[in-house]
């Protein structure tokens, strides 16, 4: 019995032990799976901690960590090949510039106008006597007048100048040049000149406008249309004669829109005028009317109309009517229409020529 007994303990223990073992060993795999969770939840939390700038990057990194398997790093937020440094800062507006774009005006090449010798007259004013000037020194502030007047003889009293400096003739980027050589009060004065009031190249406006007398040019020459629009022509002005120097004429019709851009020059004298009576016209018909010869033209007439305009068809007429045009090389071109056939609208009705020949035909041609 001792025997069995001793038998049954040993069976015992070792099945006891067998048991410990099998409960380590299922134990292990879920203490790792909590681990990996917890490890997860840690990377998690960091992740959300981070601060992201880019919430395509961070959905991205989102969706890679749902398709690989769960690991103890958080994915990055940055690529791994970036260069580029984050930070919680806004980011910054960046100004683009076209291409071709330059900072400097339109039509400039240096940032100065071009010299006066290569602009046209519209583009420039040469300082004449009459004319006001504004001249400031930048150099110091002063409560003294900036104002001078260009006096007769065209010269210009400007005091830190010294003696008075001929500036008639001479635009205002040139006189602030000539100046600042005369200027020895500072060793680099900066001088404006400009102009403030103009007068010195003025024409004069008659004839059939509204504001007649005299006009100032505020440019060395200035389109016609620019200085009619401040006479204001009269309706019934149809041409203006453009009167210079030494008896030169320009005449002008206003319904021109090219001519209208011819440049009046200072001591012009322009006459609007009526637009002279229109020449009269003629056509000739002759044939089987009641009242043949020359009869007035309008523009527009048609055959049916010229043959009214001569009394009508005598009851002998038929219904042929030739009209005969003369062209460029003199020659007569004569085509033949049935009148007929035009009153009862089967073909149209042909528009006459200052100077046809019409002849309708007799019955029995």
């Amino acid at each position: 019995m001792k025997k069995v007994l001793s038998l049954l303990v040993i069976a015992l223990a070792c099945s006891l032990q067998a048991a410990a073992r099998t409960q380590s060993n299922n134990m292990a795999p879920v203490g790792s799976d909590n681990g990996k969770a917890t490890e997860e939840k840690g990377a998690k939390s960091k992740e959300n901690d981070k601060p992201t700038n880019n919430s395509d990057k961070s959905k991205d990194g989102k969706q890679e960590k749902s398709t690989e398997p769960a690991t103890a790093t958080a994915a990055p937020l940055v690529p791994s090949n970036s260069s580029a440094a984050t930070s919680d800062a806004p980011a910054k507006t960046v100004a683009t510039v076209p291409n071709g774009a330059t900072g400097k005006a339109a039509g400039s090449t240096d940032g100065n106008p071009p010299p006066a010798s290569g602009q046209s007259l519209t583009d420039i004013y040469k300082v004449g006597i009459g004319d006001i000037l504004d001249i400031r020194l930048l150099n110091t502030a002063t409560r003294e007048s900036t104002l001078f007047t260009v006096m007769s003889g065209g010269l210009l009293e400007y005091p830190l100048a010294g003696e008075p400096v001929p500036v008639a003739g001479f635009t205002t980027d040139e006189i602030k040049e000539l100046l600042t050589t005369k200027v020895k009060v500072y060793e680099n004065p900066k001088i404006v000149v400009s102009v403030r009031e103009y007068g010195s190249h003025n024409v004069i406006v008659t004839g059939l406008v509204g504001d007649p007398g005299t006009k100032v040019l505020r440019r060395e020459a200035m389109p016609l249309y620019v200085v009619l629009a401040e006479a204001q022509p009269k309706p019934e002005a149809g041409r203006a004669v453009i009167m210079r120097a030494g008896g030169q004429s320009v005449t002008v019709n206003l319904a021109d829109a090219n001519a209208m851009t011819t440049l009046v020059l200072p001591g012009d004298v322009i006459t609007l005028t009526a637009p002279p009576p229109a020449q009269p016209q003629f056509f000739y018909i002759g044939g089987a009317v009641n009242s043949p010869g020359q009869k007035d033209f309008h523009a527009g007439m048609t055959l049916t109309q010229a043959v009214l305009a001569s009394g009508g068809a005598t009851r002998f007429a038929g219904s042929k009517v030739k009209i005969s045009r003369q062209g460029a090389d003199g020659r007569l071109a004569t085509t033949e229409y049935n009148l007929k056939q035009i009153e009862a609208g089967k073909i149209p009705d042909p528009v006459l020529q200052p100077g046809d020949r019409l002849d309708v035909s007799r019955s029995g041609w």
